[in-house]
Order: C-alpha cells, then structure tokens, then sequence
C-alpha cells in the first residue's frame, strides 16, 4: 500500500518516457506511487486507453515496453510504487483491423478461437454479430466494396471469411469481381443500422458504447490470456499496484478478483466502485479497497451546509418549474436509458425467459427500480427484494410477472440472475450519473460520481462518523477529489459549493441570467449558470464543449443521436450572451469574483481533509496546483507539469515563509507538506478522533486527530465572514506542542481558532518530539 498515488494520464503525446521525466517532481511533492492510465494497445488515436485492442504489449504510441522499463526504473530509483489502471471488461472494437481477435471472431463466428473471449448471443440473429454501423441513407448494394479479402463500407473494413469467398466462387462468382451484397450475406456478422445498437444488439457493450464489446474473463482460459502481460509488468517491471476498472461489469466480479489476487498476491488492488448511501464494498473481496468515489462524496457534503436545503430547493423550484424529488429524476433516467439505448440489454434478458407474458415489462421495472448499481449474489438479495416491492407498487399489473421471475432472478447460478446483474448496473451508471445528475440542478457541485444529489449536504457529525467507518473498514483503499471521470474539477465544485451561502444575491442573479439569456429547458439552464458562475470567462470554446456534452447527457430536450438544432442553438446562445451581452456579463463577473474568492477556501479545505482523512489520497495530475476542469475530455488537457515544478521548488526553497502566499501557491504548499508527512511519518495517521470545537463559529471548523496530525479547515467560509469571522471561537488540542507544518507556528492548549487561521483556512499541526 503506497502512502499516496498521483495520477498520470498516459497518452501519445505524453508517454511513458514523459511520466519518467516527471518522477523526481512527484517524488519531491511526496507522493508514494505513481499511477498510470491504461497501457495495453489501444485503438489508433484513443485519448483514455479504456479501448484496448492487444493484450500482448504496452500500447508503443504510448511509450511500448521500454517506456515502461524506463518508467519502472526511474520510480524504483526514488522509491516510488507503480500502479497501473487495467480494463478487463471489454475491448475496443471501432476499427475491427486492429484488433485481432475481434476480427478472427468476425472471419469464423462461433467457430473462430476467440468465440469464448466475447460475450455474444449466438442464438439471435441466425448466429451472425449485428454490427451497428449503416447511415440512415445506407444502400449496402450501392455502398458496400471488396478491397482483396476485405469487406468495406466507406472506411470501415471488415474481414471475408475465406470458405464464403471459396463457396461463391466455386458456385460461378468472378473471384476478381465478387458481389459486396453476396459477400455480405456469407459472412458471420451483418452489418445494420447504427440506430439498432440500442434495440438489437446481440454482444454484450461496455454500458452503450457498441464500440466497446464485453469480454468474458469468468473463463480461466480468456483471464489468461488477456492478464498474462499485465502480470508480467507486475514480475518484471515492479508493478505494486492494481486498479480495477469497472467490476460491476464482470458476471462474476468476486470471482475476477480472487484470480487475480492469486496470480498478483503482493499487489495492492482497488476497484472502481460506486456505493450508494449506506452501501459498502462486499468484504469477501479481496482487495483494499475502492478507488475514491466514496471520499470525494463526503467531502464535497461537508463543504455545503445542509441548513440551508429548504432555501435552495424552493429557489431551484421556483426558477426551474422542477419539483420532481431526485428520486423521481433517477427513475426517470433509468426509464429512459432503460427504454432506449439499453433496450438492447433488456431484450436480451427476455429471451432467456419463456412462458412468462410481460417478462420484458417486468424486467425492465426491476432493473429501473434497482436501488444499487448491483448486487453478488447472494450478496445484496435484500437489494432485489426492495426492487420487487419498489416494481409492483409503480406497476401493479406487472405484479404477476415479477413473481413468475423471482426464483430465477434470486438463483446466482441462473444465467438471468447473472445478465441481469450486469444490466442494473449499466443502466444505473447512464440513467443517473449520465442523464439525472445533468437533470436535477439543485446544486450542481453535489452532482458528482459516487456522489447522491438527494443529500444536501453533509453535517460534522455525520463526516466524522463517515471517517471513522472508513478508518475501520476502509484505510487501505483509495481517497480522491478529482479523476479523468469527474464531471467537475475540485476547484470549480468548491466554488459552486458557495452559491447557497450567498443567498438573496445568488436566487437574484440566477433569475436575471434566467431571464436574460433563456434556454428551453430552465433545469439546464440553471446548471449552465452554475458552471459558468464557477469557471467564469475561461476559453469559450471549452464552455461551448462542455454545453454539448451536458445538455446530450440529460437528454431533455436534445440528444445525441438526433440533435434538436433549435434547442441547441439557444443553449449556445446562452454561452456567447456570457461573453457578448453586457449585462449577463457584468452578473458573471460580479458573481464569479465572489465565488473565487471564498471558493478557493473551500479548495484548501478539501484538499487539506482529502488528503489527511483516512484511506490512501490519490492527487490526479495538476490538481496540486488547480483543477478547473469540466467534463471529459476537458479534464484531460496537458497539464504545465515544468511550471508547476519550478513553483515547488521555489516553495521549498523559501517554505512557510511564503504564506500567506497566491491560492494556487497554497494549494501546492499545503498538498507538499501533507504528502511528504504521511510518507515520511505514516506512524501520525494510524488513528482519527474528532476535536471538540467551541465557540460561536464551531460548526465552521471541521478538526480532527490522525494520531500525531491535526487537521483543521474551513467550512462555509462566506457565511462566517457574514457573521464576523472566528471572534472568540476556540479548540482544545491534545496534550504536547504542535507545530503546524504550514505556517512554522507552534500552539499549545486551548488556542483561538481566529489565531490558528489568521494566514490561512486550514492548518496541519504535528505533535513535536519531546
């Protein structure tokens, strides 16, 4: 288990050779490992790596194996663990040519070696892979060519099974001049319309990406070949650590990890895991932990006062016209993905069913009224019972229906149970985290991955009895606040996370932005004005990026298969009247100049408690400086790595001399020292005891114990302020002198908090060595 991790996004124009360059600036931030992208071949161009084509090499645009070899070596000469992000779930499949093994499925269909790695439903379609990929124009006898022994629509290329060209020939076909529609009628796969990936798909997605086809590492066989490489870097190269994409999409997820701990057992392995509230991670995994979700929750909730709930659902109401509950926004997008673009997934659970009328019905009620992404049976049978009562009471016609499927659904060995756990899930992740959480606006900045916009808000108590339960069951998995999957970098959800505290001038504002640049749909247009309040002018073309993909994920109005031009024109609109209406402008400038100014207490705040609160704190790339990104793939954007690293040097040249010092400044000073300490002392975080607070501000301090380190921050920063700052508010540290590492300053005692933070919200104390 390293002390912490730092995420690097591994790509073609930063390499594995670059990440090398960069070891000795994370080693002097303090970090414990490095921790990298997926690195096997992916498809030609791919930005994330999560399309992986081969799993037989380190993808050579990316650096290939002696980037890695350079990469391994510079961490172990610093004494850096290595951890890589692996994708067993599925494969990238866009461009069949490169990669082999979907294309020998496709030359041989069920007959070809590589049928057992792809999860296809040989009994639909006459046995033949529906390929999605036709125009609405398409007119395969005018469209379609063979190029050699290759099947060609436009640019995408498909192989020709060579007995099929044998067989027409031998039947009086010119072998220089074969008919493209005859060729295409031969093969194992059909080539259809891309509208029937979401009803008619026959091979198992990666949620509805028919680009991404599932694989079936249950099968010992498929997990070996598809693990063997990234095993060896564990052998060869040093790697420590191993984290988990996607689980919840395997059909046997314990199963997966109990292998590979077996053939890793000195890894240190995470899983990328979702919880709801009141929902753990199952403890038969063998793993340490999840990778973070949970802990960027609770501390965004902590950040937002949950007084003043009342106050900011009536002003959402009443601006949006929106009073459905989040709970009906969720299953609203589940009903919707449910019914639309994973129809598909729900059609395929009803052919395993016969003699039970309204099983497609049924299912998909059950699956829309799942109350967690999934469940292991028999881990979570209790979660399928609550979907059972939930179903028949939204459904009471159906009630028949669901009891008819009941015994197969609650049977872990019957394949329905098996699919249909897979399929709560990715409904669960495209109807709420990509469609409700663009939908319900209340306050965007709780609108985050692992995250339940419902809770408005997280009180003390409730975080620290959230962190002693981590400390007990969770202390070895990851803490983040920021991933190439957040919706919203930390430093813009921290600056949202004010709007509540500014109250009459926030609901005033909003209702002129409202007004004065209106879109269809006033719920997105509340969220756009959120955004924009927090980013404020940046580039306009990343704010016009980031409308596209928002207003096409919540699907309410717009889409991506069928864009409504007029819904985004006004949308767009909206962005340009930002920049170009004087009066939205001054509102945004007055509006933004606020919520930087108290935004960038919250950003130290979460900062300083993310990486002091128990479980291992991940730093995604540049995020030490400032994460002002927006959705994927604006959070993927190089990062000034040179820059930051002069200002570290500069910082640890001068240290706490400089503070009070510029926010960004700050922000690497406080995330250095935190780092280097539980690196260097991790004996001083072993433990976690909330510190009593008094005092007319104490609900405004967030101050806890690791067992040698205090930590203290801010919370609700313009709110204070209104109410006169600290005045005589007081906190009675622990026995000894301590030193906080931030400022230089010693304290003893009961000391006024005012004092304590006279330089900065936040403050580390180290309990000094007598």
């Amino acid at each position: 288990m390293p002390s912490s991790t730092y995420r690097l996004q591994i790509t073609a124009d930063f390499t594995l050779t670059d990440a090398a360059e960069l070891v000795d600036y994370v080693a002097a931030l303090g970090v414990g490992a490095i921790y990298v992208s997926p690195l096997l071949r992916a498809t030609e161009g791919s930005s994330h790596g999560y399309d992986v084509v081969s799993h037989l090499e380190v993808d050579p645009a990316r650096g290939g194996t002696s980037g890695l070899a350079v990469l391994a070596k510079a961490c172990a000469g610093r004494g850096l663990g290595l951890v890589v992000d692996i994708v067993p779930n599925h494969m990238g499949v866009a461009d069949p040519s490169q990669n082999r093994a979907w294309w020998d499925l496709l030359t041989y269909g069920e007959g070809s070696e590589h049928a057992s790695w792809f999860d296809v439903d040989w009994g639909y379609a006459d046995g033949r892979i529906l390929i999605p990929v036709l125009g609405d124009d398409a007119d395969l006898s005018r469209d379609l060519t063979v190029v050699s022994d290759e099947l060609r629509y436009y640019e995408h290329r498909y192989p020709i099974n060579p007995d099929s060209r044998a067989s027409l020939i031998a039947a009086g076909a010119d072998p220089d001049a074969l008919d493209p529609l005859a060729v295409h009628d031969a093969q194992h796969y059909r080539l259809v319309s891309f509208r029937k990936a979401d009803t008619e798909q026959n091979y198992r997605r990666f949620f509805a990406v028919t680009d991404l086809a599932g694989l079936r590492v249950e099968d010992p066989a498929v997990f070996e070949a598809t693990h063997a490489e990234i095993l060896r870097w564990v052998a060869d190269y040093g790697v420590s650590g191993i984290r988990i994409d996607h689980p919840d999409g395997l059909v046997d997820p314990q199963g997966y990890l109990e292998r590979l701990a077996t053939a890793a057992p000195k890894a240190w392995i995470t899983v990328e895991k979702i919880t709801e509230p009141g929902e753990e991670l199952p403890a038969s995994w063998p793993v340490s932990g999840m990778t973070g979700y949970d802990a960027l929750a609770e501390v965004n909730g902590v950040l937002v006062d949950p007084a003043a709930e009342g106050t900011m659902t009536e002003l959402y109401q009443r601006l949006t016209g929106d009073e459905r509950s989040y709970a009906d926004h969720i299953a609203d997008g589940k009903r919707l993905v449910a019914t639309t673009i994973l129809q598909a997934e729900i059609r395929r659970l009803d052919r395993l069913v016969t003699g039970v009328e309204n099983a497609a019905a049924a299912l998909a009620e059950l699956v829309i009224a799942f109350p967690v992404y999934r469940s292991y049976l028999p881990l979570g049978a209790d979660h399928l019972d609550q979907a059972v009562r939930t179903a028949k009471q939204r459904r009471p016609e159906l009630s028949a229906a669901i009891e008819a499927l009941l015994p197969r659904l609650s049977d872990p060995s019957d394949e329905l149970a098996m699919r249909f756990q897979q399929v709560t899930g990715a409904v669960t992740a495209k109807g709420v985290e990509d469609t409700a959480y663009y939908r319900y606006t209340r306050l965007i900045s709780l609108n985050e991955v692992g995250a339940y916009p419902g809770r408005f808000g997280l009180g003390v108590a409730d975080f620290h009895a959230a962190q002693q339960r981590r400390l007990e069951i969770a202390a070895a998995g990851m803490t983040t606040l920021s991933t190439h999957d957040t919706k919203r970098g930390e430093d813009i959800r921290a600056r949202i996370s004010v709007l509540p505290e500014l109250g009459e001038q926030w609901a005033s504002a909003a209702g002129e932005l409202l007004r004065l640049a209106p879109v269809p749909n006033a719920a997105f247009g509340y969220l756009l004005w959120q955004t924009i309040a927090a980013t404020g002018l940046i580039d306009r073309g990343r704010l016009h990026g980031f409308a596209e993909k928002a207003m096409r994920e919540a699907a309410d109005g717009t889409g991506w298969i069928d864009p409504d031009e007029a819904f985004e024109a006004a949308v767009h609109a909206a962005v340009d009247a930002a920049y170009d209406d004087p009066r939205v402008r001054v509102l945004i400038t007055d509006l933004h100049d606020q919520l930087l100014e108290y935004g960038w207490s919250n950003s130290l705040s979460a900062k300083l408690v993310q990486l002091t609160m128990p479980g291992v704190p991940d730093v995604y790339q540049g995020s030490e400086w400032a994460e002002e990104s927006l959705v994927d793939p604006d959070n993927r954007r190089p990062v000034d790595f040179a820059a930051i690293a002069q200002a570290l040097s500069v910082l640890r040249a001068a240290g706490p001399t400089l503070v009070p010092a510029p926010a960004e400044q700050a922000k690497l000073w406080l995330t250095t020292q935190a780092l280097t300490v539980r690196r260097d002392h991790p004996e001083l975080f072993t433990d976690y005891v909330p510190l009593q607070v008094d005092g007319p501000a104490q609900d405004h301090l967030l101050a806890f114990d690791r067992g040698g380190a205090v930590t203290l921050a801010t919370r609700l920063p313009l709110a204070l302020a209104g109410a006169g700052g600290w005045t005589d508010t007081s906190l009675d540290l622990p026995d000894g002198r301590w030193t906080d590492i931030l400022t230089g300053r010693e304290h003893h005692g009961t000391v006024r908090v005012a004092e304590v933070l006279d330089r900065l919200p936040v403050a580390l104390l180290l309990r000094a060595q007598s």
